[in-house]
């Protein structure tokens, strides 16, 4: 008889992965107690993470308490059609599917199953991310308990009504990728003005998470803390100056609402 998991997740890609490794890096769970199955190659990715592959997607649900659903949202549909007869009240799904309602995971399910919709971000890989949860009409508290302790140990972890995951998905969910935009363009700056690229990467990097952490630690609004850096005919108002020229503000604030838009069309359930 195959030996029981506490947490099967199908699909391992990127996000998946960030929360495979956060979990046992965080020694939240060992490699034993997660089993997982891939359309990718799963040889591969039990040789590389050292977990469970389980036969298939039926196998998986059940020998697990917890469920992940982290594939993509173009396959999420045939997999419901595959595991929802079979996943039971007992039991907790929770989905990481940008888009996906958990109404419309709920339609696929088989019972009064506990759905949990959650969308982290990927510096979970490094315990630095940040979780939203919410819960569907069957949810109870020992299934808020379940997600919370498995994403609690990779970064911080918030409730959220569900009318704001698209929301969510727009802003922490994509965030990382603007940041890196913004890295790669002080870097680049940095080399243009004279610095050698392996100082400039340290420099914005550094300054990115000192700033970061002025932030959290200070409770005090990003704009007093610009104003802080903001001397009176320094050198800061004129690279200020330049910034809202080029329309960085607005340009974000619409890369957040283009991509909260999008995420409210992607699930095909």
């Amino acid at each position: 008889m195959a030996s029981r998991l506490n947490v099967g997740i199908i699909g391992l890609g990127t996000m998946g992965r960030c929360i495979v490794s956060g979990l046992i890096e965080s020694k939240k769970l060992s490699r034993n107690q997660i089993g997982f199955t891939t359309r990718q190659s799963g040889g591969k990715a039990a040789e590389e993470l050292g977990l469970t592959a389980c036969k298939d997607n039926l196998d998986l649900v059940s020998r697990c308490d917890t469920v992940i659903l982290a594939v993509k949202p173009q396959n999420l549909a045939e997999v419901l059609t595959e595991i929802g007869p079979k996943v039971k009240p007992n039991q907790t799904l929770i989905s990481i599917v940008a888009s996906a309602s958990t109404e419309a995971l709920e339609g696929h399910l088989a019972g009064r199953v506990p759905v949990i919709r959650a969308m982290p971000n990927t510096p979970a890989l490094v315990r630095e991310g940040v979780t939203a949860l919410c819960a569907g009409k069957y949810g109870k508290e020992e299934d808020w308990a379940r997600a919370s302790a498995l994403f609690e140990p990779l970064g911080k972890v918030v409730r959220v009504d569900e009318k704001h995951m698209n929301a969510v998905t727009g802003l922490s969910g994509c965030g990382p990728a603007y940041v890196y935009v913004i890295l790669e363009s002080l870097t680049d700056a940095g080399i243009k003005v004279g610095l050698p690229r392996e100082l400039s990467t340290q420099l914005a990097a550094q300054t990115v998470l000192g700033a970061v952490k002025m932030l959290m630690e200070t409770g005090r609004h990003p704009a007093a803390l610009k104003d802080d850096v903001t001397t009176p005919a320094g050198c800061t108002i004129d690279g200020l100056m330049e910034l809202e020229e080029g329309k960085l503000r607005v340009t974000l604030i619409k890369a957040v609402v283009q991509a909260t838009l999008r995420a409210a069309t992607l699930s095909s359930v």
